[in-house]
């Protein structure tokens, strides 16, 4: 069976020329799977208020999608505000809610895009608008399909799942694990279920023994839908990662998830 991804490059983000977001990166990206010929690349659905307010207010929601935030807000997102913006930020969403419906019906569901867990309830941070993680836990949540309601969020980006943390904190039916390298963004860490922070300069060896000392008690846990956020933020040829992973060593830190959720 072919599997799905879903993308949201077909949505246009605007951005100056001398903007630092590499928003080329999603294309390329897509372009590379298409000739590989394994996966099915679907354009992602534009999300719903609706269902978007199940992890976000209401007012910030409404505020981004007019355009009213205030210069503050704006500028703590990172990217210029714009229609363009909008429908990318929706289809991000959408594109994460699609991946989990289809890994509700067939076991796994991916996207290319999302993974912004820097957004809180009620404002952006670090070039995310809103948490899609969060929203598809909710979704998952409302829609009742666990038996048990335990869900799992594994964040191996290099940075800190700030906001997704604020956004399930206390909330005992979603465990959040983040690794992530101390010295970088956000400065103020928020508190996750469980935190793992490594020093800067870290490599695959003592990177992948922190992954299989700390991976078992997510298991432990009993989560019947894991989101893995499997940034790639952390290769040495990041400049901004601050870490020395290589990509055999990405490639091993997946397989132990793959071998973790079966």
């Amino acid at each position: 069976m072919t599997r799905r991804l879903f993308y949201t490059d077909h949505c246009v983000l605007p951005l100056p020329p001398e903007h630092k977001f590499p928003i080329g990166k999603y294309r390329m990206l897509r372009e590379l799977l298409v000739k590989d010929g394994f996966f099915t690349l679907e354009e992602a659905p534009l999300a719903h208020t609706a269902t978007i307010v199940l992890a976000h207010d209401a007012e910030y929601v409404e505020a981004f999608l007019q355009g009213t935030l205030s210069a503050g807000s704006v500028r703590r997102i990172g990217f210029p505000w714009s229609p363009g913006l909008v429908r990318r930020t929706l289809a991000s969403v959408g594109s994460t809610l699609a991946a989990t419906r289809e890994a509700v019906a067939t076991g796994w569901g991916g996207t290319l895009a999302g993974g912004t867990h820097h957004a809180f309830a009620a404002e952006g941070s670090g070039f995310c608008v809103f948490n899609d993680i969060a929203v598809a836990a909710r979704w998952v949540h409302r829609e009742r399909c666990l038996q048990r309601g335990r869900v799992a969020v594994i964040d191996l980006d290099v940075h800190q799942g700030d906001g997704t943390a604020d956004i399930f904190r206390g909330d005992a039916s979603v465990m959040t694990l983040s690794v992530h390298c101390k010295n970088n963004f956000p400065l103020r860490k928020q508190q996750s279920s469980l935190d793992v922070e490594l020093d800067a300069g870290v490599g695959d060896e003592e990177y992948l023994r922190v992954l299989e000392a700390v991976l078992p008690r997510v298991w432990e846990f009993g989560p019947e839908f894991v989101f893995y956020q499997s940034g790639v933020d952390g290769l040495a040829s990041d400049r901004l990662g601050r870490l020395r992973l290589s990509h055999a060593g990405l490639m091993e830190r997946d397989r132990m998830m793959m071998r973790g959720v079966r």
